[in-house]
């Protein structure tokens, strides 16, 4: 008798057990998210798209995994404005970052703004337990009263930090060999200095993060979605460890800066109105292009390691693995260095998207993909939709990447906005083929440029004034999106007319 009650309690116990696990399954069938954008890196810098001379054998074999998106764009390529589209899924006059976050535009409010409903606070609403780690530079500090220093690093209190519940971060601090970082509940004054490269040191504390040992980083009953700002390969440049130069320090010049736009001499006259675009610089593209790529090799060999924890933990089906960037390097071409400039180095940013459960690999996708589509898109792929903003500037595009279905996005906005004046700038927009941009200096002078990307792919021919019919139909198309999105730039550039 005792030996039948003593069975009847084990099955019952088993029976219990086994019920509890499918809740637990149950709980964790949402993907999980990982989401990588490295800084300043360009399209053409992923091996697989064969155009640098760049190793990157990771992101090579992720993109041979999952599907490479070829037009992927930094509408507004520069890191605070980039970063604030991706988080609000609103554009930069919506969202208050209309400009690079440092202590000068403090009195502009330039900063990620604590009633913007953003990607974190949506995901964290439908159950998951959501971790940021590495550059956030979305904080504009205020200045040191007495002192003309521009602060650019920034402390984030947890109040302002949308939801994120693991944080591994910092402002924007560019010593890559000695990063330091705000942790979890950290205080201000309580910061974490590290002797380590930054992408290699981020690496571990994400690897840590997918283990999980004990429950300690994340809760073991939600499913994750972990965004991983790499500050490399941003520079600068020479901050790398020496063995990734090995790929690149034998290569020449000619051997490296393989584009045919590159231009090491010439001063870029033409955009001397273009406070943004970086001229006369590009001294740093002879002296670094190789650290620059080796950058982009050791973030690959970072990446890798990553996405081998997660194989090994058995959480590759079901994780939604994104490699992107904020914007590219322009490393010479035009005679330009950094971003901020509608070139296609600049704008055209990696997207390679991996999900194994759902998105079948070896795929590539001309698909159009703007950093304010990315919020509704991921939070749609995921099922995570309760507390969706209904004033988002981004499109859904899930149905296209799941199932090739849906209206494509046929263009998407370019943008230069100067500090604190959203009226401000440069617009633009790029198809398919075209890119067309129509810029206001300072003294209210009006400029155009018209490429065509597939007959000049290196966009070394402007064609205004030599393709009318072209150049008419670009900018009725331009202005019907400016209007749609009730851009304030659109008032201020029909009253010069």
């Amino acid at each position: 008798m005792n030996y039948l009650k003593g069975l009847l309690i084990i099955c019952v116990s088993t029976l219990f057990m086994s019920c509890n696990s499918s809740s637990q399954k149950i709980k964790n069938e949402k993907p999980n998210i990982l989401f990588i954008f490295p800084d300043q890196f360009r399209n053409a810098a992923v091996g697989i798209n064969n155009q640098d001379p760049v190793y990157t054998p990771n992101l090579d074999q992720l993109g041979k995994e999952g599907m490479v998106i070829s037009n992927a764009i930094s509408n507004y390529p520069l890191c605070s404005p980039y970063r604030g589209m991706l988080m609000t899924g609103k554009l930069p006059y919506n969202n208050s970052v209309l400009s690079n976050s440092n202590s000068n535009r403090h009195k502009y409010n330039n900063s990620w703004q604590k009633e913007d409903v953003s990607i974190s606070d949506v995901l964290v609403k439908n159950g998951y337990d959501a971790g940021y780690v590495g550059k956030l530079h979305l904080t504009s500090p205020p200045p040191i009263q007495g002192k003309d220093t521009v602060l650019w690093d920034a402390y984030q209190p947890k109040e302002l930090r949308h939801g994120f519940n693991f944080w591994y971060a910092y402002g924007t601090f560019d010593q890559h060999n000695t990063p330091h970082y705000w942790i979890n509940n950290a205080k201000e004054e309580d910061i974490t200095y590290v002797n380590e490269w930054s992408p290699k040191h981020e690496a571990d504390v994400i690897i840590d993060y997918i283990k999980n040992p004990l429950a300690k980083t994340r809760s073991a009953n939600k499913p994750f979605a972990l965004f991983w700002s790499v500050n490399p390969p941003h520079p600068p440049y020479q901050y790398v460890p020496e063995k990734y130069l090995k790929y690149y320090k034998d290569k020449s010049l000619d051997e490296l800066l393989v584009r045919d736009n590159v231009d090491l001499d010439t001063d870029a006259e033409d955009l001397l109105f273009h406070s943004g675009a970086t001229r006369k610089r590009t001294h740093l593209a002879q002296e670094h292009v190789r650290n620059h790529f080796a950058m982009v090799t050791g973030v690959d060999e970072q990446i890798g390691r990553v996405l081998k924890t997660l194989k090994e933990e058995g959480l590759e089906e079901n994780t939604i693995v994104v490699i992107t960037s904020d914007h590219g390097e322009m490393m010479g071409s035009h005679g330009l260095m950094s971003k901020n400039v509608w070139f296609e180095e600049a704008i055209n940013v990696p997207f390679i998207i991996k999900w194994p459960k759902k998105i079948r690999g070896n795929q590539k996708n001309d698909l159009i993909v703007s950093a304010t589509d990315i919020m509704p898109t991921l939070l749609n792929l995921v099922e995570a939709t309760d507390g969706i903003p209904t004033n988002l500037d981004g499109k859904d595009l899930s149905s296209i990447i799941l199932t090739d279905k849906g209206d494509k996005p046929t263009s998407a906005l370019y943008y230069f906005i100067l500090e604190g004046q959203p009226e401000s700038g440069h617009r633009g927009i790029r198809t398919h083929k075209h890119t067309y941009v129509i810029t206001i200096d300072n003294k209210n002078v009006e400029r155009k440029f018209l490429y065509d990307n597939e007959n000049d792919s290196y966009q070394k021919t402007n064609l205004i004034g030599k393709d009318d019919a072209t150049e008419k139909r670009l900018h009725s198309e331009l202005l019907k999106n400016l209007e749609e999105k009730k851009d304030p730039w659109l008032e201020k550039y029909q009253n010069l007319k």
